[in-house]
């Protein structure tokens, strides 16, 4: 008994493409530069070698501002004009520019340094254990101290305490997370895109501290009686400042 076998001719039917998928593809081309070299992401991580400072700082500026105005949102944390857009925004700029962008640049750069060509595993566990117990705790202290003062701390033992108050908590965020992000990118990323998957990291987590912050402070505010600090939105300084 013979089996014949017919050949059945397929032809490449082409799928039909909604204009959503174009735009997602249009857009995915923007970011990434597809093929080519001619992406946003590519013409960051260009101006990231060229002006790696002044882009660090742009961009931490950028998230900075932006992290504190989602936060409010989120928060449902508004301004006695009821506006999201407070006076905490364009310090938060500051900060981000001015000292969160170049203690980074300064910080990583050296970490970069003493561990670069060193590819082996215990190379890479040092490296996670100096990012956790040196750079994140200069990192967390400057960021808490800084929180301070733009909430209305004037005095050292209103920064100190904010500081003991704050930095635990803070570093046990970053010893979960900092060292799950080091290892993905030591696993999966070039290093000179280690800046925009860190900034991204840092967004995330700093967005949701400050709404976790905002969230516990609004709530206070609602369960105690307030005197002359009330607003319309129920906010009041951190600090009450002293008139000179």
């Amino acid at each position: 008994m013979s089996v014949k076998f017919e050949k059945e001719t397929v032809r490449d039917t082409p799928i039909p493409r909604g204009r959503k998928h174009e735009i997602a593809h249009e857009i995915g081309e923007r970011l990434t530069g597809g093929e080519t070299a001619a992406g946003y992401l590519a013409a960051y991580l260009k101006q990231l070698q060229e002006n790696p400072l002044r882009t660090k700082m742009l961009t931490s500026g950028t998230l900075s501002a932006t992290q504190e105005v989602l936060a409010s949102w989120i928060a449902h944390d508004r301004s006695k004009h009821g506006h999201y857009f407070n006076a905490r925004v364009p310090k938060m700029a500051i900060y981000g520019a001015f000292i969160s962008a170049p203690l980074g640049h300064v910080l990583i750069t050296i970490l970069q340094k003493l561990f670069a060509g060193r590819t082996s595993l215990k190379a890479k566990i040092l490296q996670i254990l100096v990012s956790n117990l040196i750079v994140s705790p200069i990192q967390n202290s400057v960021y808490l101290i800084s929180m301070a003062i733009i909430a209305g701390a004037r005095t050292f033992h209103q920064v100190r305490a904010t500081v003991r108050a704050g930095f635990m908590p803070v570093m046990k965020v970053s010893w979960i997370t900092s060292p799950l992000a080091l290892a993905f990118a030591q696993k999966f990323l070039p290093e000179h895109t280690w800046v925009p998957f860190f900034n991204i990291v840092a967004f995330v987590i700093g967005t949701y501290i400050n709404t976790h912050t905002k969230k516990k402070r609004l709530a206070a505010l609602r369960r105690k009686h307030y005197g002359d600090g009330r607003s319309n939105s129920g906010r009041t300084d951190d600090f009450p400042r002293r008139d000179y």
